[in-house]
């Protein structure tokens, strides 16, 4: 009532009652409880659930608005150029950020590597796409995050040997590539940790953690956002969960690098 502005008077009006039940129900002096109407009526009035009134609840929202604001939906355009991206990154200053891409992580790889990829879908904005992405990279060594990225073997492999996916990519490109990735792991390591599973044993689909603030699932073309505690959690085992199941720790992934290096030298 406080916060709503509202008067004794003004929410008896609301609700259709005496002013003497609003005040009884606030001072705990009434010798019923209130009925499921009166409950339902104040809340409504008040803008609050009503199992919050009743103290079954910590959160004050309505149901419909907790959903709406614990789960959200938005478009992933083909393109790195994406706002809310950026804006959960920055949201997420200083926590710790758990990563399982949909193919190599765009913030690591080279302005070839970016420009083979993306050419043919956003061709000349291509560019704008690289620029963004080495945004985020700067963001990412900037902000106070530590950043945990855990990758399918099978996407290393595939990547090394230019299959699948990564079919058609020039060896020098995926040479200088593994350089990159090479380089960056020994600037940022252990601020950066890069663990790799075998898909045969563990699975995840691309999603990202952003502290305990939010879990990001992609989808391809959406992205679905969690904001409520419990799924967020269950996100982050889920991720803890690969890790554990890892091949190759985050201590080992260097060796993989120099391991997918001689793959591409055959």
């Amino acid at each position: 009532m406080t916060e709503k502005s509202e008067t004794q008077s003004g929410l008896a009006r609301l609700v259709g009652v005496d002013r003497s039940t609003v005040s009884q129900l606030l001072t705990g002096q009434g010798a019923r409880l209130p009925n499921a109407q009166v409950v339902a009526e104040c809340a409504a009035a008040l803008g609050v659930s009503a199992d919050w009134l009743l103290g079954l609840t910590e959160r004050p929202e309505r149901l419909a608005d907790l959903l709406a604001t614990s789960m959200t939906m938005t478009e992933a355009p083909r393109a790195l150029v994406d706002e809310t991206i950026f804006a959960w990154h920055r949201e997420a200053a200083g926590y710790k950020i758990r990563h399982v891409p949909a193919t190599l992580p765009d913030m690591l790889k080279t302005r070839a590597m970016l420009h083979w990829e993306y050419q043919p879908q956003l061709g000349r904005t291509v560019n704008q796409a690289i620029g963004a992405s080495e945004d985020r990279l700067n963001l990412m060594a900037r902000s106070g995050s530590d950043y945990e990225i855990a990758l399918p073997r099978h996407e290393l492999e595939a990547f090394a040997r230019a299959e699948g996916y990564y079919r058609g990519l020039p060896d020098e490109v995926r040479k200088e590539q593994i350089a990159r990735l090479m380089d960056l792991y020994d600037q940022l390591y252990p601020a950066l940790r890069i663990y790799v599973f075998d898909a045969r044993r563990v699975f995840s689909a691309p999603v990202t953690i952003f502290g305990p603030l939010l879990a990001v699932l992609y989808l391809g073309r959406h992205y679905i956002a969690f904001r409520d505690s419990a799924r967020v959690t269950s996100f982050a085992s889920h991720f803890d969960w690969l890790v554990r199941e890892a091949d190759f720790g985050a201590r080992d992934f260097p060796r993989l690098l120099d391991e997918m290096e001689a793959e591409v030298a055959r």
